[in-house]
């Protein structure tokens, strides 16, 4: 092959190439990517968006659901800051599990929550401590008594394994009580409904689960939920739930559901979603979206959203360290 043919067919190839660049890049057409399979958390924060623009109008196209298992959201977290670092119509779904991830290193140890842009949040819902109804304790502080009194003698159980979610809400619960996480007899279950099943069954005395979770249990009278973590009362069928912190216990899990961008989208593709979310939230049709899917009202976004993160993961490093989950 000539020198002139190759670097005909080089040039070629390079145009095509940036032209399908320039495509992906210039496409408009939004996408929500789901740092997992289909189903599950990620997927319903994912849809939720999806089908909340669609609904309000809020987007001139569709939007995508797109699908990126691997590493509990490790994969995606590499993929959109090595691949999809500046890309203005990609959101990614992330929630309170993606902040505890990064605070244990999970997401690569060159990685940290400052390393994308945390556009917003839509959703909520709150952890709850959980007992059956027969259980000898009526409100948290006589749980929290016992604990101190032999930490080893009440099995709490949840749907994780030490370090996660459901094991962090039962460890800042002990230690605002004065009682060492470490000391815990904590029990691992596959899923929450696994340890639901576990704690109606006798085999564990406490379940650290989510309040969404618990209200065909609640309406059969099966359950007594000691505390909501919440900052305050939530309403509906929830609202004689007293929280933690109004029982003398300063402890919040809010297990938020959001988005975040590439770390290099510009401030103007960055501000125009955190005010499409920002217009989302605001509407009538939306909140019974929300409602449906079983989660409370958050308003948290842009600059507001970005810090609280941030904090959240400087605190659940905090928690992790003095745990000896991370040096």
């Amino acid at each position: 092959m000539s020198v002139p043919t190759l670097l005909r067919r080089s040039l070629i190839a390079l145009t095509l190439s940036g032209a399908i660049t320039a495509v992906h890049a210039q496409s408009g057409n939004p996408e929500c990517l789901a740092p997992a399979k289909p189903g599950g958390g990620y997927d319903l924060t994912c849809r939720l968006a999806a089908n909340g623009l669609e609904q309000t109008h809020l987007l001139d196209k569709p939007m995508l659901v797109n699908y990126m298992p691997g590493g509990i959201g490790a994969v995606a977290y590499n993929h959109v800051n090595g691949v999809r670092s500046d890309d203005p119509d990609l959101i990614v779904a992330a929630s309170t599990g993606a902040a505890l991830n990064l605070a244990l290193g999970k997401f690569g140890k060159q990685y940290t929550a400052s390393d994308v842009r945390w556009v917003g949040a839509l959703g909520v819902d709150y952890g709850a401590i959980v007992v059956s109804a027969d259980a000898p304790w009526k409100d948290l502080p006589a749980l929290m008594n016992d604990l101190k009194a032999n930490p080893g003698a009440v099995a709490i159980g949840a749907g994780g394994t030490v370090g996660s979610q459901d094991w962090m809400k039962a460890a800042l619960t002990s230690k605002a009580a004065g009682v060492d996480p470490r000391k815990l007899r904590y029990v691992s279950f596959e899923g929450g409904g696994e340890a639901l099943a576990a704690l109606l069954g006798g085999h564990i005395q406490v379940f650290t689960g989510d309040l969404s979770e618990l209200k065909s249990q609640l309406d059969g009278g099966k359950i007594r939920v000691l505390a909501a973590l919440s900052e305050d009362r939530v309403g509906g069928p929830y609202a004689s739930i007293p929280t933690a912190k109004e029982q003398g216990y300063d402890v919040e899990w809010p297990i938020w559901r959001g988005y975040y961008m590439g770390p290099k989208v510009s401030d103007a593709d960055y501000q125009a979603w955190v005010k499409r979310l920002e217009e989302l939230n605001q509407k009538p049709e939306f909140a019974q979206l929300r409602d449906a899917r079983g989660l409370f009202p958050m308003a948290k976004f842009g600059s507001d959203f970005d810090s609280y993160v941030k904090k959240q993961v400087a605190d659940f490093q905090a928690l992790a360290k003095e745990v000896g989950l991370i040096k």
